[in-house]
């Protein structure tokens, strides 16, 4: 067992027992939203990469919504 696993198990015992579950789920929350953080963080290098981004100019598009 690495030592970041035995410090949250420890974590997790310091608590009540009603909070755990609580505590739990919301660490697994944290590591979902993490984990598609970095998916999209990846897709947006491979965008870049890949040369499907371009300089985005806001005055230019300032413009063009006020036309519209």
């Amino acid at each position: 067992m690495t030592e970041t696993n035995q410090k949250l198990i420890e974590a997790l015992n310091s608590l009540p027992e009603e909070m755990r579950e609580p505590a739990v789920a919301h660490f697994l929350e944290q590591a979902e939203k993490f984990r598609m953080l970095k998916e999209q963080i990846a897709e947006g290098v491979n965008d870049i990469a890949d040369g499907r981004v371009s300089e985005w100019n806001f005055d230019k598009f300032l413009r063009r919504v006020r036309k519209t």
